[in-house]
């Protein structure tokens, strides 16, 4: 299963025949580790993906979330650099090498942008949305669903690029888009839209510290009145957040009505924020 790791010395590691040097911890959580690290072959930085694996369904579920980045070549979507298994003793670990985006998290963006008492203009929204309905619709074309779609799940590129990630996700099962499931993710969506607004979650603190979105909505979400948005993009979001799973906007409806307001650019797959 994937390709032969070893460690080369204290700081670095070869993965496919490629150096790598360890620059600093990123972050962890649960059972996995995020490490900085720099290819000596190329220069570039990725971050390094540790996932322990106590038990056989661990190792399968951390196969599943590689295949699931090298099903999509898209700008929009997480690609995977290397994957390969190690051992430790009796256990194993899974790494996933994945390139690093030194933006951060779309979530990352609102929150320095807040704490300068700003928010991201309408046409910076459009563009976000646009990118990341592209991803998304990707996504469903090879029939599956996101499941966890988040502010923290949507990283940014050097130009402000959205770059869907956390594509874990979707390992558990191919599912049709047309039903409930694309219901869930447009209102995951919609969340996000209302985030990118607004600066904060439309729910409660869980959606603001970057838990999981996939919440039923059970009651009409007001939407706040505010001059830096059109009345059509008031209405986007209401759409996407209509309580009726059926009523919610599909995302060809979504991409059609994107693509009709979006400003001049020069090229409409690249998000500059």
């Amino acid at each position: 299963m994937g390709h032969a790791l070893c460690v080369c010395s204290r700081g670095s590691v070869i993965i496919d025949n490629k150096r790598y040097l360890f620059i600093q911890k990123l972050g962890e959580g649960g059972f996995s580790y995020v490490d900085l690290v720099e290819g000596l072959h190329d220069g570039q930085f990725y971050a390094l993906k540790r996932i322990l694996c106590h038990e056989q369904q661990d190792q399968e579920e951390a196969q599943r979330e590689a295949d699931m980045h090298r099903l999509f070549h898209h700008p929009n979507i997480l690609r995977l650099a290397a994957y390969c298994l190690k051992e430790r003793g009796t256990k194993h670990e899974a790494w996933l090498l994945l390139p690093f985006f030194k933006r951060g998290t779309l979530w990352d963006e609102i929150e320095q942008l807040k704490d300068k008492g700003s928010f991201l203009t309408e046409e910076q929204i459009l563009r976000l949305l646009l990118s990341i309905c592209r991803g998304l619709e990707a996504i469903h074309a090879k029939g599956y669903a996101h499941r966890d779609l988040k502010p923290t799940n949507i990283l940014l590129g050097d130009e402000g690029q959205p770059v869907l990630m956390d594509l874990g996700s979707m390992s558990q099962a191919c599912i049709h888009v047309e039903g409930s499931r694309q219901a869930l993710t447009l209102q995951s969506l919609g969340c996000v839209l209302y985030a990118m607004m607004f600066g904060e979650g439309p729910y409660d603190m869980v959606f603001q510290k970057g838990d999981s979105v996939a919440l039923a909505v059970q009651n009409q979400l007001s939407i706040p009145q505010s001059p830096r948005h059109s009345s059509a993009l008031r209405q986007l979001l209401t759409l996407m957040m209509t309580v009726d799973p059926q009523q919610r906007p599909h995302i060809p409806f979504l991409l059609t009505q994107l693509e009709a307001l979006q400003p001049p650019v020069q090229s409409q797959h690249t998000t500059q924020i």
